[in-house]
């Protein structure tokens, strides 16, 4: 399959003998990490197994949301958006974001109180955001010829660019001292005496008292190896580009059939609105129960299939010594095939609906697997039987927006800094302590 076409970040030379934190992955967590994290002085080594936002940090919607989030991530969902607003000039680079709004149809009067009931509680956090009736989404979104009874609206909610934003990033984070390694997996963690030593990478050994784990749908299986037992399944979610569409609208819209953006180069970014992909592998039958409330709940959302996956994931979860080629070498980069019939759905969904689209194309589509947690909040946390390692996964679908946010707080614990948000929600000890989380519903 052809991935979505994502700015080109060149590999440093050179693998340095130590570091004082290695990060493994590209993604937006892993270059918003590095470049924290080398703000603050430390030596700083990035390993991505492909290329930088090779996965789903390129595959993802674009959207910058605080709309319809769970209130454990509103502080970090709040500083995030804050980040976001003066990003390209921080790192003097364009990530494509911008302010434009973001709407959530309610169709019915269930979704409408459910929506009401956020917005009142996203007020006590200090995040805006109001009902709109019929007219007032109109006026949002000229041209739709059959607007929802209401909605949900963030006006203060962006957008960026998913294959421009993690590479501006990276190199941000080369200019201020990071290493970039390209290519380059890292194989396992080295630990001894309950705390990390090194990372062992295909390219050397690399001394270092901290290793962040921010490796995506690749996680759990890092994690396992060093007898983490991460409840993390994937959850495989497609896209579509357009053509440019002229007079098509600016804010984002969640609806029951398709999910839209508006792209820097004109075109749209579109999806469908209610439907992802869950591969049956061996973990989900070894996390059903963590899985069983957000399986209750989504049921009429997602699609179950057993396929290849499950005897890939099989033979991938065997343990291998470092001086042997990883799993991580031999996929490069996860790139799914998309669900073009769903995506098919949305398309015609959507020019049935906005005239303007009569005349688009459908350039491009691809797959992405989003890691998911059972109560689809991340995890962002120290690991505690292991001093020096922190996990950043679970992003469940919405990283991407949450991202330089989670980058931040990475850092901060990294550095035992004053968090830029409350930890305690993202802590990894909450799926072993006895108390089960739950998904929000509706979410």
């Amino acid at each position: 399959m052809m991935g979505p076409q994502v700015v080109p970040v060149s590999s440093d030379a050179h693998c340095p003998p130590n570091a004082d934190v290695v990060i493994v992955g590209g993604g937006i967590i892993g270059t918003t990490s590095a470049l924290y994290l080398a703000e603050r002085g430390l030596k700083v080594v990035l390993c991505e197994k492909g290329h930088i936002a090779g996965e789903q940090s390129s595959r993802n919607w674009g959207w910058c949301r605080q709309a319809k989030r769970d209130p454990r991530e509103f502080d970090l969902i709040r500083e995030a958006l804050r980040l976001w607003r003066g990003l390209d000039a921080h790192i003097g680079a364009p990530t494509g974001f911008t302010t434009t709004g973001i709407l959530f149809a309610a169709n019915d009067a269930k979704k409408e109180a459910s929506f009401a009931d956020w917005v009142k509680e996203a007020a006590g956090a200090g995040i805006e955001a109001q009902m709109l009736s019929r007219a007032d989404i109109s006026r949002h979104m000229p041209g739709d010829t059959k607007p929802p009874p209401a909605a949900l609206w963030c006006a203060s909610d962006g957008r960026a660019e998913p294959q421009k934003a993690a590479p501006a990033i990276a190199e941000a984070a080369r200019r201020r001292g990071a290493v970039i390694l390209t290519d380059c997996a890292v194989r396992g963690v080295e630990t001894g005496g309950g705390r990390v030593i090194a990372a062992m990478t295909e390219r050397g050994r690399i001394a270092t008292p901290n290793v962040v784990v921010a490796g995506g749908a690749w996680t759990r299986r890092i994690l396992s190896d060093v007898g983490i037992d991460l409840p993390q399944l994937k959850v495989r979610a497609s896209v579509l580009r357009t053509s440019p569409v002229p007079g098509g609208p600016e804010p984002a819209l969640w609806d029951h059939d398709f999910a839209l953006r508006r792209r820097d180069d004109g075109g749209y970014t579109l999806a469908n609105g209610h439907v992802n992909v869950v591969p049956i592998v061996p973990d989900s039958f070894r996390f059903a129960l963590d899985f069983l409330p957000a399986l209750r709940m989504e049921f009429a959302s997602l699609r179950l299939r057993l396929g290849p996956r499950f005897a890939t994931e099989w033979q991938e979860a065997a343990r291998r010594p470092f001086d042997e080629p990883s799993v991580y070498e031999a996929v490069r980069v996860l790139d799914p095939a998309p669900d073009n019939r769903y995506l098919a759905h949305a398309f015609e969904a959507l020019q049935r609906r906005f005239p303007a689209f009569a005349d688009a194309r459908i350039v491009q589509s691809w797959a992405g697997f989003i890691d998911a947690t059972p109560d689809a909040v991340p995890v962002i946390s120290a690991v505690d039987a292991i001093t020096g390692l922190v996990v950043a996964t679970g992003f469940s679908g919405h990283g991407f927006g949450i991202g330089p946010g989670a980058g931040h707080l990475v850092a901060d614990l990294v550095t035992g800094a004053k968090p830029i948000a409350d930890p305690h929600p993202y802590r990894l000890s909450r799926f072993f302590d006895g108390l089960r989380p739950r998904p929000m519903a509706g979410l």
